[in-house]
């Protein structure tokens, strides 16, 4: 069979001939682009490294070279090529191990061809996306922007979130599962949202859902709702969250926190795409796109066996990652500013500007609550702010040991440390030079002295009628 490897983005793997005629003339009767083929897995990593195929579909039993070995050498030299696997059995097990070595996806023989090329159209396009985000990724700039006003919601000025809102413009218009991981507070279903709003679903419904409350009872009646009689207390009808989101899309946050027992549930209505509902014979066909968030380690959750592998690559057809906002230092102040103006213009007295003590102190912050706390430490000191410009007095949620470092090691500097350490005296008593000299242990001279060296100005630090000592 003469190779067409030269031209042909889409490798097929296997030891049966007529197996590759057939998935050949399946691939053109789709317009597809013509597959390479191979039937000897000896000669797949040398046709592999004279080309960079986009897909290879590989089947597992071989002989010579087992299609695990064959993935694992691919993904080693070749990780931005998506592989699928096919296999003669249908043993999850299998399947899972090749998904762990870095498998795309899995078919179980005899191949659907309505479902290959289903899956080969999907795995195209993620590749094409993948590369474009990573050419991407080196120019991290709003300016890259296809529709930079469709944001202008969302404050957001460091380079970080240029990508994170290029990767969201590239995935909205597909049809692909996403997972959105971060610490919490970082704005996980902000980004689900506005993955709805850029897709071809905007005018279909969102729905947002919390998957750690959920007992077997009741995740089963809130997905799937039941039919009037279904049990002692439905009295009509009931639509679940599938059906309510048809057509549109549904965010399930925190997803790692669902049972075990339920995942499975999950993953058969995401891959069958149909669900029956309590008490009903009937099933239903659903029409909704899945959006997943979570604040832990999805991958590690996977390694641990607490979430399971097959329901997660089938979740994170594309993956996004918030990034905390201690590394988007952009974005810090101006975030203090909004929600400053947020809370503080319903006083008597608007408040205007926030003070350069202030500012200094939160850029040095680490914010282990992320975007979530910095809101909650604005709303909580316009309360206490009695003038025009918010002051590191009216803060009350400071830890000490969540300052960061410049010096990059993780660790702060003694002269950091002591500054911190006298700005947490100060907002403790509201400025008062004497009160923090006892709080300290050092005499009041010594206080000024170090406001001074560390220019820890701030007009709300009153002298408590006390005239500037001088040693």
């Amino acid at each position: 069979m003469e190779s067409v490897y030269e031209k042909s983005p889409i490798l097929v793997v296997d030891d049966d001939p007529g197996l590759l005629l057939s998935i050949k003339a399946t691939l053109l009767s789709a317009d597809l682009p013509e597959p390479d083929t191979i039937s000897d897995s000896r000669l797949v990593m040398d046709r592999v490294r004279k080309n960079p195929y986009q897909i290879i579909l590989l089947d597992l039993l071989l002989p010579h070279v087992s299609g695990l070995q064959i993935l694992e050498n691919i993904k080693k030299e070749f990780p931005e090529t998506v592989c699928l696997i096919v296999t003669a059995n249908d043993e999850v097990s299998t399947a899972i191990q090749a998904i762990r070595l870095g498998a795309y996806d899995y078919l179980v023989k005899p191949v659907n061809g309505e479902k290959l090329v289903e899956i080969l159209q999907r795995a195209l396009k993620r590749y094409h996306l993948r590369k474009e985000v990573a050419r991407f990724a080196g120019k991290q700039s709003f300016s890259n922007l296809l529709n930079p006003h469709a944001f202008d919601e969302i404050v957001a000025e460091d380079d970080l979130m240029a990508l994170v809102f290029y990767q969201i413009e590239a995935v909205a218009p597909t049809d692909y599962s996403v997972v959105i991981t971060g610490e919490s507070g970082t704005g996980k279903e902000m980004m689900a949202r506005m993955i709805h709003k850029l897709s071809s679903r905007a005018s279909e419904p969102f729905l947002a859902v919390n998957m750690a409350a959920f007992t077997q009872t009741l995740f089963e009646d809130e997905f799937f709702g039941h039919t009037k009689g279904a049990y002692t207390h439905a009295i009509s009808d009931k639509k679940g969250f599938f059906e309510a989101a048809h057509g549109g899309t549904l965010f399930l946050d925190e997803i790692t926190e669902l049972a075990p027992s339920l995942q499975g549930k999950l993953l058969r209505v995401i891959q069958e795409k149909e669900f029956y509902r309590l008490g009903s014979t009937s099933s239903k066909s659903i029409d909704v796109r899945i959006l997943a968030a979570t604040n832990r380690d999805i991958l590690n959750e996977v390694k641990q066996e607490r979430f399971r592998a097959d329901l997660f690559y089938r979740l994170s057809m594309y993956t996004i990652k918030m990034p905390p906002l201690r590394e988007r230092k952009k974005d810090i102040l101006p975030l203090a500013r909004y929600f400053v103006q947020k809370y503080g213009n319903s006083k008597a007295n608007p408040i205007e500007s926030i003070s350069p003590e202030l500012q200094q102190c939160l850029m040095g912050y680490s914010f282990p609550g992320n975007i979530r706390e910095l809101e909650n430490m604005m709303a909580s000191a316009v309360l206490l702010e009695s003038s025009r410009v918010l002051t590191l007095s009216s803060i009350r949620s400071l830890e000490p040991d969540r300052f960061l470092s410049n010096k990059g090691n993780g660790l702060m500097t003694l002269e950091d440390l002591e500054k911190q350490h006298i700005l947490r005296a100060l907002q403790e008593t509201g400025g008062n030079r004497k009160k923090t000299a006892m709080i300290l242990g050092i005499n009041t001279a010594t206080v000024y002295r170090k406001i001074e060296k560390y220019r820890m100005t701030d007009k709300r630090f009153s002298d408590d009628a006390l005239p500037k000592a001088v040693e």
